[in-house]
């Protein structure tokens, strides 16, 4: 049997369809296909976060849209936001290769510094694996992940590994990300959160406090 052909991704060209509020609505058009985005920008040089949802994509993220309540936050400490949807929702490889291509647009095209990668479920090996690929991934955060896909989580290290998760998870329990972090090489931290569930809705308030704080840290470190 023939060896299957790997596929190369090529970002061809980034467009800016509108601004609104400050927030740059942008098409990342690619050899595969177009992946919709959002950066709240920061000056050059800035960190920068890269936010994915779950299997099924989307730009909003968890608990209420905490990816563009959570970029603002950080914006007005000068350190910018992508939330990026993916080409192909569900598909582990696809969406790895577009998560490390918005960080190449970051770093190259923008001129940021300092990266971290956010997922959520799905989204949590997509982080995982493409921050254990590139160079300019500095820090990774996983929220609510599977386990499938993470068999990198010990490539992540020296990079810090913040894993959470909800102890009443109804649709990926709290022992996958014990078992990632088990796995993990430091640093890394896993924090639970007790009566909170998959998308941490119940949780909301504490998750976001945890993140920005992390990501200040971890990105200031960096």
């Amino acid at each position: 049997m023939a060896k299957q052909q790997q596929q190369e991704y090529v970002l061809e060209a980034v467009t800016l369809e509108q601004v609104v509020d400050g927030i740059e609505e942008l098409v990342f058009h690619t050899n595969a296909g177009r992946m919709p985005a959002r950066l709240h920008p920061a000056p050059a040089g800035a960190p920068a976060v890269v936010w994915v949802g779950g299997a099924g994509g989307g730009l909003d993220g968890p608990a209420w849209g905490m990816y563009p309540r959570l970029a603002g936050q950080l914006a007005v400490h000068h350190i910018a936001s992508l939330r990026l949807h993916y080409r192909q929702p569900n598909h582990l490889e696809e969406c790895v290769a577009d998560t490390l291509m918005a960080v190449q647009h970051l770093v190259q095209q923008r001129g940021y510094g300092a990266v971290a990668l956010v997922g959520h479920s799905f989204g949590g090996a997509v982080v995982i694996s493409a921050g254990a690929l590139s160079n300019d991934v500095k820090a990774v955060v996983a929220m609510s992940s599977q386990t499938y896909g993470t068999n990198l989580a010990p490539q992540v290290s020296p990079r810090p590994l913040l894993l959470l998760h909800g102890t009443t998870d109804e649709i990926l329990p709290a022992t996958c990300s014990e078992n990632i972090y088990d796995r993990a090489r430091q640093p890394k931290e896993l924090i639970l959160y007790p009566n909170c569930r998959h998308g941490l809705d119940e949780c909301r308030d504490q998750v976001d406090t945890d993140v920005v704080r992390w990501l200040q840290k971890s990105l200031g470190a960096a």
